[in-house]
């Protein structure tokens, strides 16, 4: 059975689910190219306010396939650079989008799967999913930025930990930790991830795009820079429709309808 990324949409939020559960659903180089595909499309379409990454089945997904992998032992260097540089143009894809992205994760989310997690604006998880960092138990250094993204969002320690010892972590303790945004009940992680997301459909779009962007570049940007930055975007949002919008809202109390 070939890995494909299915996609169907839920009111205005488009669900992708990684699909190929002979392999608990391991990733492959054609799920890559549709995510990035898929996400285009999203940022193009206005009825399209976010979007939920989950698995098919009871795992979010296992990662690399180890049997790709070994094969790729014997072809040059450069095949598996290239299956990694496309991993690494979904995940600044979902960095990048301008809409929110969310995870839905139920099961084992390990690996490359982790990272995609961590790339995720917000991360739902079942009480009972297992997070791990598997790399370094097979030899290997981590890719899809999950070195990037806990040496930001955990202390040296703990990250190292994660990433040097490969021990599973459960979705309460990464929720203590600030990486998972809500523990879900078994089997329904995407149902609250879904709740989560009709939450940011009743935004101004045009305003999250910018607490986005601001988020992501605040790690890399002087106080300075970013000030400069914040003050453009809420100029650039104070003239937007959306603004006049929703401040004639709250002063009519009545909901906004942004576009």
């Amino acid at each position: 059975m070939t890995a494909t990324l299915q996609s169907h949409t839920h009111g205005s939020t488009l669900v992708l689910t990684i699909h190929n559960p002979q392999h608990r659903n391991a990733l492959a180089p054609e799920i890559y190219v549709a995510g990035i595909e898929a996400l285009i499309a999203a940022e193009r379409n206005a009825e399209v306010r976010s979007v939920v990454l989950t698995g098919a089945g009871p795992t979010f997904c296992a990662g690399g396939n180890l049997q790709r992998l070994l094969a790729n032992r014997q072809h040059p260097p450069e095949v598996q650079a290239d299956s990694i540089e496309a991993l690494h143009s979904w995940i600044e894809a979902i960095r990048s989008c301008p809409k929110p992205v969310l995870a839905a994760v139920e099961g084992a989310c390990a690996g490359a799967g982790f990272s995609l997690a961590l790339a995720c604006d917000l991360v739902v998880a079942a009480r009972d999913a297992v997070f791990v960092m598997a790399y370094v138990n097979v030899g290997l250094s981590p890719d899809g930025g999950a070195t990037w993204a806990l040496a930001r969002q955990l202390p040296r320690a703990t990250a190292a930990q994660l990433l040097m010892l490969g021990e599973r972590i459960d979705a309460p303790r990464l929720h203590q930790l600030g990486l998972v945004t809500q523990v879900s009940e078994p089997g329904q992680a995407l149902a609250e991830a879904l709740r989560l997301a009709e939450r940011f459909d009743t935004k101004a779009p045009n305003a999250l795009a910018s607490i986005k962007t601001l988020l992501n570049d605040a790690a890399d940007h002087s106080l300075a820079r970013h000030l400069r930055d914040e003050r453009d975007h809420f100029v650039r949002n104070l003239h937007h429709p959306n603004a006049g919008e929703g401040i004639q809202a709250f002063l009519d109390k009545r909901p906004p309808q942004y576009r």
